[in-house]
C-alpha cells in the first residue's frame, strides 16, 4: 500500500465514523478521539460496527464510498465557511466539526429538497441498522459477543439449540391453535 492510499484510507474511515456517530452518537473511545464525539454516553453507531456494514458490498454502497467521503467534507468545509469556523487542517473537513455543526450539515443533507437527500439518508440507515440490527453479523455471533445495540434493547438470548420459542405470547393467549398436520420439527404438512 502506497502511504497516500494509507491516508485514503484514514481519511475515510474517520469520515465514515464521524457521520455514523452523528447519527447514533455514542462515548469517545479514547481521550483524543475525533470521530466519535463523545456526544452520548455508551456506545453507539461506530461501536455497533458501522463502518463495517456500511463497507460491506452486500449494503450496496461500497462503490459509492470515495464520493460519499469526498462530498460529505466539502459540503462540511463549505458549512464552516458559511458558519465562520475554522476547521483543523489535520483532519478531514466533517471529523473536524464540532457535533452540533455536524448534526446541523446532516439535517441540512437529509431535509426534503435537498437534491442528494436520498444518498445521505441511505448512509444514515445503515448506520441506525448496524446499532439496531447488527445486520453485519449473525445473530448468535452478535449476542454471544455483547452488540451494543442488542444489548441495549435487551434482545433475548436463544434457546440453547439457537432458536427463539416464545412460552408466554404477547397477547397473553396463543393467536391459533396449531395445525393437526404440522411436523414435530414445526414444518406444514
Amino acid at each position: 500500500m502506497r502511504p497516500e492510499e494509507n491516508d485514503d484510507v484514514k481519511v475515510r474511515v474517520l469520515t465514515l465514523e464521524a457521520f455514523a456517530d452523528t447519527i447514533v452518537p455514542g462515548e469517545k473511545r479514547f481521550p483524543g478521539d475525533r470521530a466519535v464525539a463523545g456526544a452520548a454516553s455508551g456506545p453507539g453507531a461506530v461501536a455497533a460496527g458501522a463502518v463495517e456494514l456500511i463497507e460491506t458490498p452486500a449494503a450496496g454502497l461500497s462503490q459509492g464510498l470515495d464520493w460519499y467521503v469526498t462530498t460529505l467534507n466539502e459540503r462540511a468545509r463549505e458549512h464552516a465557511a458559511r458558519e465562520g469556523l475554522s476547521l483543523d487542517p489535520a483532519l478531514p473537513g466533517f471529523v473536524a466539526l464540532p457535533f452540533d455543526d455536524r448534526v446541523a450539515l446532516v439535517q441540512t443533507l437529509t431535509a426534503p429538497g435537498h437534491p442528494e437527500k436520498e444518498l445521505w439518508i441511505s448512509l444514515a440507515l445503515f448506520s441506525n441498522m448496524a446499532f439496531d440490527t447488527a445486520a453485519h453479523m449473525h445473530t448468535l455471533d452478535a449476542i454471544a459477543e455483547g452488540h451494543p445495540g442488542l444489548a441495549a434493547m435487551n434482545l433475548a438470548a436463544p434457546d440453547s439449540d439457537g432458536l427463539w420459542r416464545f412460552p408466554e405470547y404477547s397477547y397473553g393467549r396463543p393467536l391459533a391453535r396449531r395445525h393437526p398436520g404440522t411436523t414435530a420439527s414445526g414444518s406444514p404438512a
